[in-house]
């Protein structure tokens, strides 16, 4: 078997973990390369985060060792962790957790160099992540079959002790949607017995960015919070299961379908190195159709319509954000996108002409994410093809009048009113406004004809 480092992504970490094993054997201790580097090796993906495992040595002999070659950063080491500075290496010891209270963190750990193999990767999540590399006799220690799981496409969990960390069902969501695999039925039972208890913000919303950002299929993860009855706590997600649509313009099926549809296509669209574009984007796409199962009509003539269901999306997506991230730009950048969802094809089939677009870009800023959105919500609808001459439309205007990522900057700023003699007060705010909206409205496009408009305006306000 070829060195499973060789997969590695970063040469300079692989080099630093081949160190590590050295230092450690030299110290009578044995090293494993652990976790989703030796799968990824396996399935030929490159890794990118390299975590060592280390048996037969104390905390204290473990850190006597790395320093005579490394810099350690000791921020982890009260859970067992030590990083290796300058490199995306990090060394643990064996550990014993024991459920001690609610939540991601109620554990008390406890730990021992002498665990064996089986032990060690029994606290882990996945079999598939449990698959673990001696790197002095280069080769694979697989306790709980985790290459069995692997080959099959299967995602099943270690053993008992799963139940105890409710972020793990998150976990398997992500992880289904990244590397597309099926979850075992035992695994499905068991997520359906496990509740949310009280985990933290940040680490819920980290494996929703997992699976919105790294996702194949974002659906594969929805669908098993479906299936593990997890969706009941995303009430929003919840209400598009059954909420039916006309099926002349949506012959997929109901808003759950639609929008699983809309996210594995929006994975198709995300754009290299640009995570938190990526992230508003696919959470708009997610959000898109929360209004409509309160709009949801059928029609006298056998029509379903939904009108309004961009605005009255607006405060479900909301909610649904708050619970997933506090960061609050997240939402101030999502719910514009998710209100103005259909502005790219009733701008194209209406004729809707500048100044529409530049008053639109000012509500929802970033007019090109907005595109991709709309993009992605024609596409989720098989076998109907995506409906792009309007987009293609839309994505020429926007660059054509420079608003593709932000809008029109304004030309009147407040000290060319102040420079009239207008005092400092409200009235220079007012002036300010007056001119943005006229030149929005394409009244002016240059700096002169819009300070001889500012002039005209302050003229009229003088006694």
């Amino acid at each position: 078997m070829s060195d499973l480092l060789d997969n590695a992504a970063d040469r300079a970490a692989a080099e630093a973990v081949r160190k590590v094993a050295d230092l450690v054997k030299c110290a009578g201790g044995n090293a494993y390369l652990v976790g989703g580097a030796v799968r990824d090796a396996l399935t030929g993906t490159p890794s990118h985060d390299l975590d060592v495992e280390v048996f037969g040595l104390s905390p204290d002999r473990l850190t006597a060792a790395l320093e005579t070659e490394f810099k350690l950063n000791l921020v982890g080491s009260s859970f067992g962790v030590v990083k290796l500075s300058g490199v995306d290496v990090d060394v643990a010891i064996p550990r014993r957790e024991n459920k001690t209270g609610t939540g991601h963190r109620g554990f008390l750990m406890d730990f021992d160099p002498s665990l064996t193999l089986s032990e060690a990767a029994a606290r882990r999540d996945f079999t598939v992540n449990a698959i673990m590399y001696d790197l002095s006799a280069g080769k694979i220690e697989d306790p709980h079959d985790g290459q069995r799981d692997l080959r099959a496409g299967v995602l099943r969990q270690v053993g008992g002790h799963f139940s105890e960390d409710p972020l793990r069902v998150l976990r398997a969501m992500q992880f289904l949607a990244r590397f597309r695999f099926v979850p075992a039925p035992e695994l499905v039972a068991e997520c359906r017995k496990m509740t949310p208890e009280n985990l933290p913000v940040e680490r819920v919303g980290e494996e929703w960015k997992k699976l919105l950002l790294k996702g194949a299929e974002p659906s594969l993860g929805l669908n098993f919070l479906r299936v593990s009855g997890w969706v009941d706590f995303y009430p929003e997600l919840k209400y598009l299961i059954g909420c039916e649509q006309y099926r002349k313009w949506h012959p997929e099926g109901d808003v759950w379908t639609h929008t699983l549809h809309c996210l594995d296509a929006a994975a198709t669209m995300r754009c290299a190195a640009a995570d938190r574009d990526n992230l508003i984007f696919m959470l708009s796409v997610l959000c898109h159709d929360f209004g409509k199962p309160s709009t949801t009509v059928f029609e006298p003539d056998g029509r379903i319509t939904s009108k309004g269901h961009e605005e009255s999306g607006s405060a479900p997506a909301g909610r649904f954000l708050t619970r997933l991230f506090r960061d609050a730009s997240i939402a101030r950048d999502v719910l514009p996108l998710v209100e103005n969802h259909l502005k790219p094809y009733s701008y194209f089939y209406n004729h809707a002409g500048d100044r529409a677009f530049r008053h639109l870009a000012v509500r929802v800023a970033r007019c090109d994410l907005l595109a991709k959105v709309a993009l992605a919500d024609s596409a989720g609808r098989p076998p109907l093809p995506p409906d792009r001459e309007p987009i293609e439309w839309f994505n020429k205007k926007i660059r054509e009048l420079e608003i593709a990522a932000g809008a029109p900057k304004p030309l009147i700023m407040g000290r060319h009113v102040l420079a009239l003699g207008v005092p400092p007060g409200p009235e220079v705010g007012r002036l300010t406004a007056a001119c943005y909206q006229a030149q929005l409205d394409g009244e002016f496009s240059t700096l002169p004809d819009a300070l001889l408009r500012l002039e005209t305006l302050v003229n009229a306000i003088k006694p």
